[in-house]
């Protein structure tokens, strides 16, 4: 008999795992990138909480609160 009752288990990619091991590290690697680039480019450009050089707090803005 050639064909083995339970193959050892392989990877999508067609790497050998471990057992206990779904996936191998290179397509949990890649997974991880993809998902921070997507992340990361989510964000817009220049979209901040506040301008980069305007006043932090009201009183230096001008607001009197009286």
């Amino acid at each position: 008999m050639t064909n083995e009752i339970y193959p050892a288990p392989t990877c999508e990619c067609g790497a050998q795992l471990e057992e206990g091991q779904s996936r191998c590290l290179k397509c949990l690697a890649r997974d991880r990138w993809i998902k921070k680039q997507a992340a990361r480019n989510k964000r817009r450009r220049g979209e901040t909480r506040r301008p980069p050089r305007g006043p932090r707090n009201s009183g230096k803005s001008g607001v009197i609160w009286s």
